[in-house]
């Protein structure tokens, strides 16, 4: 029987997990004795602390002192899929995958020596609801265009309101000399196939030139 084939997941982040025996403790060495700026704790009491270097962030989870090997989280584009791979290729799910208070889905794996790794994708509901009114706006799309939008959206499990909302919101916020994306990489791969299916030769500065025959 030949091996499941890896799935395309990009990682878009590495963070390494130091154990430390009192997270308060360890935090407050880091901040004051290291030079390193508190990112956030969490737990009351706090066992589990980021602290950044720059834009070099590090976790620091409370752990027993004879917990064996380190810990590495990498952040990906879709944990599912890279957990249904690990399973059907045989890798013993240390920590079922679920959404975790603090704003990941995440599971967990060891490997052959004892160190766990922890796979996991942001999740961008989380937090309170925004208490918001929806107003009706005109607006007629190029007719590839709302084909695109329309298997986009279903691709990310979203309305073509919240879809729309999304990209007008990440395109009014500044992100070095561009605009920030709301499209992961593996997304704008998906983008390109919808492309290619919808017959949509023109660049993203064609809008300029559209003509309504």
């Amino acid at each position: 029987m030949s091996a499941p084939v890896p799935p395309r997941v990009d990682c878009d982040e590495i963070r390494p997990t130091l154990s430390v025996s009192d997270v308060v403790a360890a935090a407050d060495f880091y901040t004051n004795k290291l030079g390193f700026q508190l990112a956030f704790t969490w737990g009351e009491p706090p066992t589990f602390a980021g602290v950044k270097l720059g834009e070099v962030q590090i976790f620091l989870a409370q752990r027993a002192p004879a917990s064996k090997g380190s810990e590495v989280c990498f952040v990906v584009n879709n944990a599912d899929e890279l957990h249904d791979f690990h399973r059907a290729n045989g890798v013993e799910i240390a920590e079922p995958i679920a959404d975790r208070e603090y704003g990941i889905r995440d599971y967990g794996v060891r490997d052959l020596d004892g160190h766990y790794l922890v796979f996991g994708h942001n999740l961008f509901n989380a937090g309170p609801p925004v208490k918001i009114e929806r107003v009706e706006v005109l607006v007629r799309l190029e007719k590839r265009l709302a084909a695109l939008l329309n298997d986009l959206a279903e691709h990310k499990h979203m309305s073509v309101n919240s879809c729309l909302e999304e990209i007008l919101l990440h395109t009014n916020e500044p992100l070095g000399d561009g605009v920030a994306s709301p499209h992961t990489k593996g997304t704008l791969r998906y983008i390109q196939e919808l492309k290619k299916k919808h017959g949509i030769d023109y660049d993203c500065h064609a809008s300029y030139r559209f003509v309504e025959e």
